[in-house]
């Protein structure tokens, strides 16, 4: 499935990126660019998902918006809520701009201004979105084959 194969080559270079990049240079431009990595891995995945689900007749049509997509997963797969939860974040924490606070320290933080609320990313937080876009990865993996 070339879905997973692109979902675990995105993950793939969000972990050089976390442990390499981000660790020498500490910016707000790494951070971004990791959330989209992981954003990328997330879309991959469900694609994969969309697609086995049409093949085997579950779903007619592969959806177009972020919203019926997940919506679709979330039928065709339960129990995965939580890690749906976290790519719509992600999205969320993509699109809007976004400052930085203490770039090129130990404490670097994203502040991404959305309407309702500032989120505030930092280091620990990105290896926790980090870890469960795996865990979703490799469980949607174990499910498809």
């Amino acid at each position: 499935m070339n879905y997973l194969e692109e979902s675990r080559g995105e993950l793939k270079r969000a972990d050089h990126l976390i442990y390499v990049s981000l660790k020498y240079t500490r910016t707000c431009d790494i951070m971004k660019n990791i959330i989209h990595r992981l954003i990328n891995s997330f879309e991959f995945t469900i694609l994969a998902v969309l697609e086995k689900g049409k093949k085997d007749g579950k779903i007619k049509s592969i959806p177009r918006s972020v919203e019926d997509k997940v919506s679709s997963v979330s039928k065709l797969k339960r129990n995965i809520k939580e890690y749906l939860q976290l790519y719509l974040s992600l999205k969320k924490i993509d699109k809007y701009k976004f400052s930085r606070r203490e770039e090129y320290r130990k404490g670097v933080t994203l502040i991404c201004h959305c309407p309702k609320e500032n989120v505030e990313t930092t280091v620990p937080d990105l290896l926790e979105y980090f870890e469960k876009t795996k865990e979703f990865v490799y469980l949607m993996e174990e499910w498809l084959l």
